[in-house]
């Protein structure tokens, strides 16, 4: 899409917040870079993961998430100020109804590659006060995306988000969102992601698979009942 761009490049530092009577390490809280931060394999210079086993990562260096949802935020939550979501790249002009995994978008000097939805979790909750937070985020797919960086670079606000490269399955990441945490009873949805090797992480797949299998085993144990 020729007219997406980035609002704003933010990075954060691990800190404590407080989660049901416990601390909890977390860089959800950042705050917008001024001028062109670099970006590595790994994310961008001077960002922070406090739980490495669930978050960063190669397949989740950068997180991108539409400024396009903040007014409906507004609406159910109140002004949220951004990157309320915990995004590397606030963006604009892209949404995950538009995004393909496996699609290859140039900014600034830096190849991102669409690689999953993002799944948020408990510390949503804990950084805006809300606790049923991260429910709302999944339940209304307003969840941003992953990608993983191909060609590291720079990248700063106003800078274009160019398609480099367009997959032919033409799922997208609100596609695999509503078919993982949704609609969990869309088998076809399922097998439909599991054709296409690489759509989803294996873990997911897995997942996935199990799914698939019971519902079609509960459907033959119906027939042969």
């Amino acid at each position: 899409m020729s007219d997406a761009s980035v609002v704003a490049v933010s990075t954060g530092t691990v800190r404590r917040l407080s989660w049901r009577g416990r601390e909890v390490p977390t860089a959800i809280a950042k705050t917008p870079v001024l001028g062109r931060v670099d970006v590595g394999f790994g994310g961008l210079v001077g960002d922070e993961q406090g739980d490495r086993e669930n978050h960063g990562g190669p397949d989740k260096a950068v997180l991108l998430y539409p400024r396009e949802h903040y007014a409906a935020w507004a609406d159910e939550v109140g002004e949220l100020e951004m990157p309320a979501f915990g995004e590397n790249l606030t963006t604009s002009g892209l949404l995950e109804s538009d995004v393909l995994i496996g699609a290859v978008y140039a900014v600034g000097t830096v190849l991102l590659q669409v690689s999953q939805p993002r799944r948020p979790c408990f510390k949503l909750a804990a950084r805006h006060g809300v606790d049923d937070m991260a429910v709302r985020t999944q339940r209304t797919g307003r969840t941003g995306f992953y990608c993983r960086v191909l060609k590291p670079g720079h990248v700063g606000a106003g800078d274009a988000l160019v398609l480099a490269r367009k997959p032919l399955h033409g799922i997208t990441a609100a596609e695999v969102h509503r078919i993982v945490n949704i609609d969990r009873d869309d088998t076809e949805g399922a097998l439909h992601l599991l054709r296409h090797e690489g759509v989803v992480p294996e873990s997911w797949a897995t997942r996935l698979r199990r799914r698939a299998e019971g519902h079609l085993e509960d459907q033959g144990a119906r027939l042969h009942g």
